[in-house]
């Protein structure tokens, strides 16, 4: 109840004093990107639970010559990586800690077609809500295997508590204004999980 209160008047504190600088990020989506202005996804929240997870888009809706989406490599602008540099594009997401379908501190809401790929150990991660950030984040963001990221999120689940929330806050501050762990090799943010085999190789 604690962290839920909290996340409610922190979420919508940053919602009321940033939503000049919000617009401004919008109209530059508008303008640079087009519509939609958001990305919407379904993502798995508490117990698996699915959610529309809201971020302000990052890419083009670029197709090959058979009407194909180009990769997500090619379609992500200039722009859209300077979002993505300092996590502006997840600046909507607060909307989602205020309707209580993430916390501003969790494991980071993966796909849904992640679900039954995962261990007893790994699907633990859906024991609390997901997250804005999170001990993974903070640990390297994408630029870590996924074995580690999981073992990050378990700790995460098994010990967070109000201080660790905080610590992890202030260390997601430090990361973002350094803008460390964007990218993992030559993929946009993290290769698509795909079970175990892909878990052990990172």
């Amino acid at each position: 109840m604690i962290k839920r209160v909290f996340d409610f008047i922190t979420a919508s504190a940053l919602l009321l004093v940033l939503s000049p600088f919000i617009a401004i990020i919008a109209i530059l989506v508008r303008t640079k990107l087009g519509t939609p202005i958001l990305f919407k996804q379904q993502r798995p929240g508490l117990h698996g639970k699915p959610f529309y997870v809201y971020k302000f888009r990052t890419m083009t809706d670029e197709r090959g010559a058979e009407g194909e989406l180009l990769s997500d490599f090619l379609r992500l602008t200039d722009f859209g990586k300077w979002l993505r540099k300092f996590s502006l594009d997840e600046l909507p997401q607060l909307i989602n800690i205020i309707k209580g379908d993430i916390s501003l501190v969790g494991p980071r809401p993966l796909l849904m077609e992640y679900l039954p790929l995962y261990t007893d150990e790994q699907a633990k991660r859906h024991l609390v809500r997901p997250g804005l950030t999170g001990w993974a984040q903070v640990n390297g963001r994408n630029n870590v295997s996924w074995e580690d990221r999981f073992s990050y999120d378990v700790w995460y689940v098994e010990h967070h508590n109000l201080w660790i929330d905080l610590k992890i806050v202030m260390m997601t501050i430090k990361k973002v204004v350094h803008s460390e762990g964007i990218s993992n090799g030559k993929h946009v943010t993290m290769p698509l999980f795909e079970g175990k085999a892909t878990n052990k190789e990172g």
